[in-house]
């Protein structure tokens, strides 16, 4: 599953230092100039997961594999993007494909890195990129409201359409974002195709200075007031210290640093989960000797669809799956413990998969 989250943020805020930190395959050129990050770059991210190293123990298997979401570095924005400005038109197509966003939002003053806009306001950057997303998410919608009227005039089935798109039209012309409008699965529909950037949820990062990351300033309270009402999670850190921190490769040294800074683990591992939680994602576990393996489904996903990710042939021939709950696995202390009680369940293709299940598909081809 190639989920993606996507990095913004105006120029010099801080993303691709954020991107360097987050990212275990890839690192971006953190720069102080405008347009320091040209094409997206991506890196595939380890999700922290205390649960697979306690599976581990218990099977002591010959390696373990984390699940994985991708992270993309996307060019800065600035004003007008949604005209072309800058890299505008690159930088908003790149934000059409992933699949939520991570704002990130300059919380700190240092005359060494420039700002464009002028005094340090978050609130004005946040509404900067609002402002060119809502603009060219108004601009798709009125070009499909002008299509879907030609439409009605040959199906009337489209009227129900139209009248999603003037609701969403009415909705962006009063500055406000597509993800507040609460639309239903049957009127989303309507505007699926457009792929709205303002549609897609959002989890803003406060990048803040070394003596706020762990109690936040005024700029990072400024920004929790403003975003109370998008239900959308704020996470305070400072992204140099977060970057400092990956490149030790000794895991003491790793911890002698965050015990300078009285951290007891590092804001990073906060913004993957959360990010990870924005997209509605689940893992489940597959546990022996060969392997102890985390895999990401969506929340919903049946037995089915879940033993797909493993490879499409599981799903096409799935006959059925033997579940036993993480919690039951870790206090009987083995498979064969939890079938021995009575603790492993076989269950079917309806079966709803919840996350943390460690699971084994018998399947047929």
């Amino acid at each position: 599953m190639a989920l993606q989250a996507g990095i913004v943020g105006l120029p010099n805020v801080g993303k691709s230092t954020l991107f360097n930190a987050v990212s275990n395959s890839a690192k971006a050129q953190a720069s102080n100039y405008r347009f320091c990050t040209i094409d997206p770059n991506i890196g595939l991210v380890d999700v922290p997961d205390p649960r697979m190293n306690k599976l581990a123990e218990l099977v002591l298997p010959n390696r373990t594999v984390p699940t994985q979401i991708e992270i993309v570095d996307i060019a800065g924005l600035v004003r007008g993007a949604s005209k072309g400005e800058g890299l505008g038109n690159k930088f908003l197509g790149n934000i059409r494909q992933v699949d939520a966003i991570i704002h990130v939002i300059r919380c700190f003053e240092d005359v060494n890195v420039l700002r464009e806009e002028g005094a340090i306001n978050p609130l004005s950057d946040k509404e900067i990129i609002d402002t060119e997303l809502q603009l060219k998410d108004l601009d798709s919608v009125e070009k499909k409201i002008s299509k879907t009227e030609k439409q009605i005039k040959l199906e009337p089935k489209y009227k129900q359409d139209l009248v999603v798109l003037l609701k969403c039209k009415e909705h962006l012309e009063k500055g406000k974002s597509i993800r507040e409008l609460d639309l239903d699965k049957e009127e989303k529909l309507a505007i699926a195709d457009l792929c709205l950037l303002t549609d897609k949820p959002v989890l803003y990062v406060a990048n803040v200075d070394e003596a706020s990351m762990h109690t936040g300033n005024k700029f990072s309270d400024a920004l929790k007031e403003a975003v109370k009402n998008e239900k959308a999670e704020v996470i305070i850190m400072n992204n140099n210290i977060e970057a400092q921190i990956t490149e030790m490769e000794n895991p003491d040294d790793r911890q002698l640093f965050m015990e300078e800074y009285k951290m007891t683990e590092p804001a990073l591992d906060r913004l993957i989960h959360s990010a990870y939680k924005l997209l509605n994602l689940f893992t489940y576990f597959t546990a022996g000797v060969q392997e102890v393996r985390a895999w990401t489904i969506h929340q919903g996903w049946k037995a089915p669809q879940a033993a797909g990710v493993i490879h499409t042939d599981f799903e096409k021939g799935f006959i059925k799956a033997e579940v036993i709950s993480y919690d039951d696995f870790i206090h009987y202390g083995s498979e064969a413990a939890c079938r021995e009680v009575g603790k492993l369940r076989i269950e079917g293709k309806d079966y709803l998969v919840k996350d943390g299940d460690v699971m084994h598909f018998r399947f047929n081809v």
